[in-house]
């Protein structure tokens, strides 16, 4: 399947609004609905992932992946590998963070699950694309410091806006700034700007990047520093740490 075929394939999948609204209702109820933000996403495809794939599969890093057969989550799942690697590094500061968050590489997989994940006309390429999309999330909450509670999500999901728009996740950003507090919407517009300056993390070399120092990390990723805010948990968010320490 070529890259043409793929965009007129994508272009043809209609957007189905009603079932987007009713997954962002449930959204909006129950902020931790992970699995309401894959139906958004699913509800309305439009082409933005596809021309994504695009522009990956034609870098450097990404048609290496692709070349290879990479799966991240294999890595990602690999505790024993993680652990052995040194303290201040992207994938032993990422194990802290699923420790901390209580969380694992397997749980965004679990909350995708369904049979538009596969669809006949992905081809093998896409689907490792997809898939990695996917399970590239967590690190980019350790690379961002941004948190997993509501202020750091809506940051973090602004920041992939900016750098590619999709309309589901434009959707959900629109939610979090009419629903957020001050804060919220003073963290996407930094998001915002943040997201326009930094390289596009669909093409980090997340495997040379786990062994290396974080801060090494967000350097090459023209991320900067930190940021640091007031980290706001749902009331059915886990009672875990709140202070932001990635």
């Amino acid at each position: 399947m070529n890259t043409e075929q793929t965009l007129n394939e994508s272009m043809e999948r209609k957007n189905d609004w009603p079932a987007a609204w009713r997954a962002l209702m449930r959204l909006r109820s129950d902020p931790d609905n992970t699995e309401a933000v894959f139906e958004i996403f699913r509800a309305l495809p439009g082409n933005g992932v596809d021309t994504a794939y695009s522009d990956f599969a034609n870098s450097e890093v990404g048609s290496r992946i692709l070349r290879e057969r990479t799966v991240l989550l294999d890595k990602l799942s690999d505790r024993a590998w993680l652990e052995s690697l040194p303290a201040g590094s992207l994938g032993r500061t990422y194990l802290d963070f699923t420790s901390q968050e209580q969380i694992t590489a397997g749980g965004l997989v679990e909350a995708s699950q369904s049979p538009e994940d596969h669809r006949p006309n992905r081809n093998a390429d896409e689907q490792i694309y997809y898939e990695r999309l996917r399970d590239m999330h967590d690190l980019e909450h350790v690379t961002t410091g941004y948190g997993r509670d509501l202020v750091g999500e809506a940051s973090i999901l602004t920041f992939d806006l900016a750098q590619r728009w999709y309309a589901g996740l434009a959707v959900i950003c629109a939610l979090a700034w009419i629903e957020g507090s001050k804060e919220t919407r003073r963290m996407q517009r930094r998001a915002w700007r943040r997201g326009k300056k930094a390289k596009w993390m669909g093409t980090a070399d997340w495997e040379r990047h786990l062994e290396e120092p974080l801060e090494q990390v967000r350097e090459e990723l023209r991320l900067g520093k930190a940021p640091s805010y007031a980290a706001m948990r749902s009331d059915g968010a886990p009672r875990i740490a709140e202070a932001n320490n990635l």
